[in-house]
């Protein structure tokens, strides 16, 4: 099929985690650094490789915290940071939005203000040289306190802002499964005062009804994921209605045994119900599949032309918290790339090459 190039598209990153969004080499050199070992399944990046039946969210969960347990220090802090970028950089983003819960790297750099200082720091220095601009979600986690979220809430609400080395949003991750979700109500209370838009996780793990939760309890602007909004119609018609942005993640959906393949994905029907969709990544270091990946999946496997992979990158740029004037920056390139010459570059190798 005779198709534009899809590192070129413009596209903004919304869901990518911390750690997660480490490459298998960087990590190994992170793990060396520290002298620690690293299973066999994660260095020869085929830790969730696995039959449909083996999936499942512990088998991730026990991945992800062998791997951040090799992020420790501030120099690890820094190479997350600039790794995320490059390789954003690297797959056409303009925009990346790198979600981290400080609290799992606190002990090693002297607490919870220092370690979010940190990544701030070097996010505005990624920015500058990768020309991606790098905007921190702080997220909670379903596994702590609720009265932890409240603290990051506010820790996150000091360094508020939409520019390159600035908390622009605040999550909620982790299992699905944990938690009442009106417990963290108070949390994004204050992350919404201080002008903080809510991007808790919903809708992956769990149906409609806990995802239905998530909306009354946490008022979210985007939400992680969402994919399960399709089991109920009256609820996904009121999630476009809202204008609530979903961050889809296929390939963690068909890695964490949500769907059994790409193809069941409900990314067109998402669309079709005029949901604005954002496609991201989520942890490229376990689910084996980085950012451009996810496009060619929505090319290839549910067969999007040039116009409609456009447009999921136009959703990812509007949805994202970047000011408006870099969106319409990023949107006009949008629209150059769609009106560019079919593989223009293939064409000019083969003339230079004959």
């Amino acid at each position: 099929m005779v198709a534009r190039d899809l590192v070129s598209l413009p596209k903004a990153h919304l869901h990518l985690h911390f750690t997660g969004s480490l490459s298998v080499p960087t990590l190994v050199g992170l793990a060396d650094a520290r002298g620690i070992d690293l299973p066999e399944q994660l260095v020869d990046s085929i830790a969730l490789d696995v039959p449909a039946d083996k999936r499942g969210w512990y088998r991730f969960q026990r991945f992800y915290d062998i791997a951040r347990a090799a992020v420790q220090g501030e120099d690890a802090l820094r190479t997350v940071v600039r790794s995320a970028a490059a390789e954003d950089a690297a797959e056409g983003s303009r925009r990346l939005e790198l979600q981290v819960d400080p609290t799992s790297y606190a002990n090693s750099v002297g607490g919870l203000q220092p370690a979010l200082e940190i990544i701030l720091d070097e996010a505005v220095s990624a920015s500058r040289a990768t020309g991606v601009q790098v905007g921190v979600v702080v997220a909670a986690s379903r596994v702590r306190h609720p009265f932890d979220a409240r603290t990051l809430a506010r820790l996150a609400a000091r360094y508020a802002g939409q520019g390159a080395g600035q908390v622009c949003a605040f999550g909620l991750n982790n299992n699905e499964w944990e938690g009442d979700t009106s417990e963290w109500d108070g949390a994004f209370r204050i992350a919404r005062r201080a002008g903080l838009p809510g991007v808790p996780h919903g809708g992956e793990l769990r149906g409609p009804d806990h995802l239905a939760e998530v909306l009354r309890w946490l008022e979210p602007t985007r939400v992680g994921h969402g994919v399960r909004a399709v089991e109920d119609d009256d609820l996904l018609a009121r999630m476009v209605d809202a204008g609530i942005a979903f961050e889809v993640c296929p390939a963690s959906n068909v890695s964490l045994g949500v769907y059994p393949s790409l193809a069941d994905v409900p990314l067109r029907v998402l669309l079709a119900a005029g949901a604005r969709v954002a496609l991201g990544a989520d942890d490229p270091l376990l689910f084996l599949s980085r950012l451009v990946d996810q496009y060619e999946t929505a090319r290839s496997v549910h067969g999007l032309a040039d116009v409609e992979v456009a447009g999921l990158a136009k959703a990812s740029i509007e949805a994202s918290f970047a000011a408006d004037a870099d969106k319409a920056v990023w949107l006009a390139e949008v629209d150059a790339w769609l009106t560019s010459p079919l593989h223009l570059e293939s064409d000019l190798q083969s003339m230079e090459n004959p």
